[in-house]
């Protein structure tokens, strides 16, 4: 192991520098730890990948999670909508080479890429990365890490007076730097310093003698990995007022990320600021799952919530503006241990003045996602808890699918997830909310996203508790095998009930009599529009409720598209519905048409392109 503290701190400005001083410290074998998502040393670890590609003597094995890639299309139509919005977003943003490797299947033998959580379903058709995943909760991660030999971290970090800002990623690196301090473990830190990302105050910073090196340069400081923000779809919506009527005041709010995510803060601060609109909704809403009422809480926050989450979503900002967070914990609005969002979000929390900025404190995920150190303290903070995540898929008996396919692929990872299940059952008055949609499309069809059983699980049944889909509430806990089945049937698309019901009833799980109550047998996409659509009409609901760097056009685009990609599932279906664009007038959707070259096609795909466009389009704008 390498010894941390043998060497002064030096500051260098050439990438390829500081990759030589460390194969040299390290002797040719490099366990590189790189920190979830956004703040990895991309500079430091493509110019060491550089060097180990060439010379297979140096031994890179890099440790990390959620890499993040600039996004492009794997259709010729989804290339020409996404490759300028990547171009406009991502422009400057270094690309970690090892990924571009992996997905060309060139990595060298002498390096190793091992994650522990994966891009939500981008690496499914990769077999080294399958086979090299490691399952681990990310509140342990730091000790898979140490157990795989990791004897450097290479981490982007914001320069302040004097010191340094771990910033988006205090997560691990906290816990790790905790380890060596006591001597219980030890790996140098290398830090990669860019002054576009926030200065995060309090246990954020660390001192300049923390690092072996740091690699500061003109090129160090490019853009910030930036994803747009997504569309919120009505049915998000739906379930997100149902979970926001399930937030009591006074209480601790975790969010996962994703659009149900961003409908739960929306409806909250409708709740806040226009609880009569909050209120009409939520009756709109009527199917509820059975003994749900009695947890609901639809006043205005007085008390307001302290924001506990393992990822500081941007939508949290708004949440403070609105006075629904605005319980403090020893003077913080907020714990988190790691942040990853659009740009406007890095740039507020840049500029914010920097007594505003402490009340956002970022933590070690051990000191987010547990109980465990100062356990008294948090027991007393963490009151009237809610943890809200998503899911893909559900089972009938109360058990949630998150992170992996019944053939073993990885979609994502389990990240926190199990550990704030198990914080809502270790905290007195907490619960657990996983959201989910009900059901998707695949292919050309509908199929239920609430399945009897499923090969892979990410929170075992016995851990199950409140699953909210667009169609209600199933309150789980302490419930019989029964009990589970009707409430989970009774927040089910109805067109996935019967098969459902039958196959719980042929394995004696419910009675052989048993019905699926009146109010629940309608549960329908449409209903969900129509509950709705006053408060589209209103604008309490928009797409996109927390600004986007879509245009106008994109946005009107993005929804299309999804269309056509079910559309090229069949063949028939493509004909049927190129058929139907020679029969609509192209001068409403020129616009579109430009956005996606295809004003005047010259090949025969272009031409059918255009058709299927403008038929897609038409559709959109009548229904």
């Amino acid at each position: 192991m390498p010894d941390s503290q043998q060497l002064p701190t030096v500051t260098m400005t050439n990438a390829a520098a500081v990759a030589d001083r460390l194969i040299d410290r390290l002797d040719n074998k490099i366990v590189m730890g790189l920190p979830l998502g956004l703040g990895k040393a991309n500079l430091i670890v493509n110019a060491i990948f550089e060097r180990a590609a060439k010379d297979p003597k140096i031994n890179l094995t890099i440790l990390s999670a959620l890499t993040l890639e600039v996004p492009h299309g794997s259709s010729e139509l989804e290339r020409r909508f996404i490759d300028p919005i990547s171009e406009r977003l991502f422009k400057g943003y270094p690309q970690p080479l090892y990924a571009a490797a992996l997905r060309a299947g060139t990595l060298p033998d002498n390096i190793k890429v091992h994650e522990f959580f994966l891009t939500a379903g981008q690496w499914l058709g990769v077999p080294q990365v399958q086979q090299d995943y490691i399952a681990s909760n990310y509140t342990h991660a730091a000790n898979t890490l140490l157990a795989r030999g990791m004897n450097v971290i290479a981490q982007m970090v914001s320069p302040g007076d004097g010191k340094y800002s771990l910033s988006c990623n205090t997560d691990m690196t906290l816990d790790l730097l905790t380890d060596r301090a006591a001597g219980e473990v030890d790996f140098l830190l290398i830090g990669e310093v860019n002054p576009a990302l926030p200065y995060m105050t309090g246990d954020a910073e660390i001192a300049a003698s923390e690092f072996d090196c740091l690699l500061d340069s003109p090129a160090t400081h490019y853009p910030l990995f930036a994803p747009p923000k997504p569309a919120v779809a009505l049915a998000d919506y739906a379930a997100g007022f149902r979970i926001a009527a399930l937030i009591q005041d006074g209480g601790t709010l975790q969010i996962g990320i994703g659009s149900i995510g961003d409908g739960v803060a929306q409806a909250l601060i409708l709740r806040q600021q226009n609880n009569a609109a909050f209120t009409d909704a939520m009756a709109l809403l009527s199917a509820q799952a059975p003994d749900v009422t009695q947890l609901e809480q639809l006043a205005p926050f007085e008390e307001g919530l302290f924001g506990l989450s393992e990822m500081l979503v941007d939508s949290f900002l708004p949440l403070i503006d609105a006075g629904v967070v605005k319980r403090e914990v020893e003077g913080a609005l907020i714990h988190s241990a790691f942040f990853l969002g659009p740009g406007d979000f890095y740039q507020r929390l840049h500029d914010m003045p920097v007594e505003q900025r402490r009340k956002i404190q970022m933590k070690a995920v051990s000191w987010v996602n547990s109980l465990y150190g100062s356990e008294e303290e948090k027991r007393q903070t963490r009151v009237k808890a809610r943890f809200i995540n998503n899911a893909m898929m559900a089972t009938l008996t109360g058990a949630l699918v998150s992170d992996g396919l019944t053939d073993g692929r990885v979609v994502s990872g389990v990240g926190g997830q199990y550990n704030f299940v198990a914080q809502a059952f270790a905290l007195k008055d907490a619960r657990s909310i996983v959201a989910l949609n009900s059901w998707r499309m695949k292919g050309n069809g509908a199929q239920s996203n609430i399945l009897w059983s499923y090969a892979n699980q990410t929170i075992p049944r016995h851990l199950r508790d409140i699953v909210v889909t667009e169609y209600g509430v199933a309150d789980l806990r302490n419930k019989t095998d029964a009990e589970i089945i009707a409430a989970m049937l009774s927040v089910t698309d109805s067109r996935f009930q019967p098969e459902l019901l039958n196959q719980a009833k042929q394995n004696g799980k419910v009675a052989s009599d048993y019905a699926i109550p009146e109010p629940f047998r309608n549960n329908r996409p449409e209903k969900v529009h129509a509950a709705l659509e006053s408060l589209k009409r209103a604008g309490h609901i928009p797409v996109y409720p927390f600004g986007s760097d879509f245009t106008q056009v994109e946005r009107k685009l993005i929804p299309v598209l999804g269309k056509l990609k079910q559309v090229s599932a069949s063949k028939l279906d493509v004909l049927k519905h190129a058929l139907a664009g020679l029969r609509v007038n192209p001068e409403p959707y020129s616009d579109g048409l430009q956005r996606l070259s295809l004003q005047q096609p010259v090949s025969l795909i272009d031409r059918i392109y255009r058709l299927l466009l403008l038929d897609a389009l038409n559709r959109q704008d009548q229904e």
